[in-house]
């Protein structure tokens, strides 16, 4: 095991996996990736122990990619109060007048897309956090539940007390397949900057549980709209 002192850079050296059993069983391998066998014991005594952690800041092309290329599940955690980009919609300008909007024929590129990567038995799931009264920016996107259900996506809520009684990170993110994370990074004007793609197996497995713990004690976005209603009234 070698340290590049110039870039920081880890580099091993060692026998080939060569098995063709074995390196099938290596589904994440990437083209010109050659898997090495490394002793447990060479990265728990020699690895260095001071890492500095560089974000791998993707571009938002790489970004949605990620949409078509996961095999199984993808899942988002919405915790903002208000998402700029949502505002500089006709349906959100629709919303806010009091109109009602009709979904329809709306993003329709995305929902093609949503569609046919569900129809491919690959599942979308979200719980969006609301603040009790909810935010205009949250009101607007229970309604958008509506369309995002009609191509396929589970919509929950929960409440952000209920949130934080669970400890869940005040980040926006999206998991996919367990095993890596998108982190949403905003400015303080509420606009999307950069995606940081995580895939640290002890990070990601946060994010997991997470996950979890969200989708346990959240309620659908019909059932959570009913109840909202029902206690303004």
């Amino acid at each position: 095991m070698h340290e590049d002192l110039d870039t920081g850079e880890v580099i091993i050296h060692g026998t080939a996996l060569t098995d063709p059993d074995d390196v099938a069983q290596l589904r994440h391998l990437n083209e010109g990736e050659v898997p090495i066998v490394v002793p447990r014991e060479l990265l728990v005594d020699f690895a260095p122990k001071e890492v500095v952690r560089v974000p791998n800041i993707i571009g938002l092309d790489e970004f949605d990619r990620l949409f078509t290329q996961f095999e199984h599940t993808a899942w988002r955690l919405e915790t903002r109060r208000r998402y700029a980009s949502d505002e500089l919609t006709d349906t959100y300008a629709q919303f806010t007048r009091g109109e009602p909007v009709n979904w329809e024929g709306i993003d329709a590129e995305w929902c093609a897309e949503r569609r046919e990567q569900v129809a491919l038995g690959k599942r979308f799931e979200r719980v969006r956090i609301v603040d009790n009264p909810p935010t205009a920016g949250q009101l607007y996107l229970l309604d958008n539940a509506r369309r995002n259900s009609a191509v396929g996506e589970k919509i929950l809520n929960l409440w952000r007390a209920d949130a934080g009684r669970l400890c869940l990170p005040a980040e926006d993110f999206w998991i996919f397949d367990s095993r890596l994370v998108a982190l949403l990074n905003f400015d303080d004007a509420d606009n999307l900057v950069n995606v940081e793609l995580i895939t640290e197996p002890a990070a990601v497995l946060r994010y997991a549980m997470a996950r979890d713990a969200a989708m346990h004690h959240a309620n659908p976005y019909e059932e959570f709209a009913a109840r909202l209603a029902a206690k303004e009234d």
